[in-house]
């Protein structure tokens, strides 16, 4: 039942109201202006939003068998400068029928939500009876709001009835399933790419709303509702939640600052926001990049790490409330073994012991069709012995053909080289491509950063190969599977962007970089100078497609 604003006189103190939350959203504002603290400056406005809604609920004397509930982000106690400001009516049972809202107790709550409208407040308010709140609960996303629900006034012991309610009817395997799947459709929309040259701060792949997700389940599992509880669980170690909160600071100040400029709830880094957002945190222009690539870089890293967190911490509590306890590993080799779908290191320790495993690993993804992904347990070991990847790794035999073995596999290449870059193992076994992550190009032919425009180019080289996709472009398709070292092309892809960013032309920048690469991987003359020459020229296509639109159009 939600409330009808009328044409209520507004009470005396509404201008006075109105002048103290101004002025504490201005003390606030100036004070994470000096200390960019994003945790004081969220609470600080929960804090301040809490007293002007207690103070106008109890100058309407409201019955105290009623309570005022915060829900979703303000009921976790964060708040962003213009985010919305949710709130539940909580009303009573009164034996086995719902307590119905007398006249009086109407006409007061719709002063109150005048009273806070006049005073600036936007709030989404609605009155729900426990009966309705349990019914409506039934979806996902209204289950989720309510599972962080915090009383603001009136009856406390409604809000613990209504606290045991909404936690009773919670099923772990249930939520867990319905959140992931909720994540993977908001992913979906954003193409499951987290590297858009505008993103989402909140919604994107590796956004705020990953790193909520890990909470929201692990809460309604019973394993916390913090960072710290989930080291405590041990689901998490001290240094990944110390990455994980440096990291999150990162996107939470980006976001408070885009509400700051846009005046408004905005979550969308746009373009016009950009170098303002840079300005703001006093970065400035180097001779090759702007500032505005250079702030959204930060973030693309940051967001980067909160995608692979995300992972991990969920594939983390799936194995605690689905455990493979009765599934029985099969030995592959003597590093290797699997576990349902799943690939898993016989020890844990094996590639800190023989890093040349890390790359191993990779290759027997694509030659087990049957194996999704890793396992968890393979996945933390990996992530935490990537920085292995140094020097000597680059320089081993054993390893360089391991690479040049995962790009001549006849499936799962794309699939496998995101699953390198998202993991830093691309980045640190090829050190250019390492530099341009999450770098920005702005043009009119590029609509992802370099690192993913990179491997786009890779993924569209494997769907000419495949039969599957031959009718999209034939002539492509069918020159292509006429070529003998398809791997050829997509080193050419790998690195026809890769010197992006530096002082110079990046073709033959690349060129090099290229050719160097090719030398160390003992690829033949032939196939070195072949990739040398397709990175200098692949914008010969383009240059000459430009000139010849714009001769016809003068």
């Amino acid at each position: 039942m939600d409330i009808e604003v009328r044409s209520l006189p507004s009470p005396l103190n509404s201008i006075h109201g109105k002048k103290s939350l101004i002025q504490g959203r201005k003390v606030l504002r100036e004070q994470f202006s000096k200390n960019a603290n994003s945790t004081a400056l969220l609470r600080g406005h929960c804090r301040l939003i809490d007293i002007v809604l207690r103070q106008a609920w109890k100058e309407m004397a409201l019955p105290v068998s009623i309570a005022l509930l915060a829900v979703g982000g303000y009921g976790r106690g964060y708040l962003f400068p213009n985010s919305d400001i949710d709130l539940v009516v909580l009303l009573p049972a009164k034996g086995n029928k719902q307590e119905a809202m007398d006249a009086v107790t109407k006409l007061k709550l719709e002063s109150w939500v005048h009273l806070l409208w006049d005073m600036g407040l936007e709030v989404g308010h609605s009155v729900r009876t426990l009966t309705e709140c349990t019914e409506e609960a039934k979806d996902i996303t209204v289950q989720t709001s309510l599972l962080e629900a915090r009383r603001l006034a009136g009856s406390t012991k409604l809000f613990r009835i209504f606290s045991q309610v909404i936690t009773s009817g919670l099923n772990p395997r249930e939520f867990f399933n319905a959140k992931l799947l909720e994540q993977q459709q908001r992913h979906g929309r954003y193409h499951e790419v987290t590297y858009n040259l505008e993103p989402n701060l909140k919604e994107s792949p590796g956004g705020l709303r990953d790193l909520q997700n890990i909470l929201w389940v692990s809460r309604a599992t019973g394993h916390g509702r913090s960072w710290s509880d989930l080291v405590r669980g041990r689901f998490i170690t001290k240094e990944e939640a110390r990455l994980t909160k440096r990291n999150e600071k990162i996107l939470q100040g980006l976001r408070i600052r885009l509400h700051y400029l846009a005046g408004r709830r905005e979550d969308r880094l746009l373009f016009d926001f950009q170098t303002l957002l840079a300005k703001d945190y006093k970065i400035t222009d180097k001779s090759s990049r702007l500032a505005g690539e250079l702030l959204m870089q930060r973030y693309y890293r940051a967001a980067k790490l909160v995608a692979q967190i995300n992972t991990i911490l969920l594939l983390t509590l799936r194995t605690e409330i689905f455990p493979y306890a009765n599934v029985t590993p099969i030995k592959l080799n003597k590093y290797f073994q699997k576990r349902g779908e799943l690939l898993e290191v016989r020890d844990e320790c094996v590639f800190r012991k023989e890093p040349s495993v890390i790359l191993e690993s990779i290759l027997m993804l694509q030659q087990h069709p049957e194996l999704k992904t890793l396992s968890v347990t393979t996945l933390r070991a990996l992530w935490h012995a990537t920085p292995l990847i140094n020097s000597d790794f680059r320089l081993n035999v054993r390893n360089r053909n391991l690479f040049m073995e995962i790009l001549r596999q006849p499936r799962g290449l794309t699939r496998e080289l995101r699953f390198m870059s998202r993991y830093g193992i691309l980045g640190r076994y090829i050190p250019a491509f390492g530099r341009i992550i999450g770098q920005m190009q702005h043009d009119l032919f590029h609509v992802y950063t370099v690192d993913e425009h990179i491997l786009m180019v890779v993924r569209n080289l494997r769907r000419f190969m495949s039969s599957e996709f031959a009718h999209e472009y034939p002539l492509c398709s069918q020159l292509i599977s006429e070529f003998d070292r398809p791997e050829i092309l997509y080193l050419a892809g790998l690195f026809h962007d890769i010197a992006k960013g530096r002082n110079g032309d990046h073709s033959l920048l690349g060129q090099k970089e290229a050719k160097r690469f090719c030398m160390q991987h003992r690829l033949s003359a032939e196939d070195v100078e072949l990739v040398s020459w397709l990175v200098e020229n692949h914008l010969i296509m383009s240059a000459t497609a430009q000139k010849k639109t714009y001769q016809t159009q003068k």
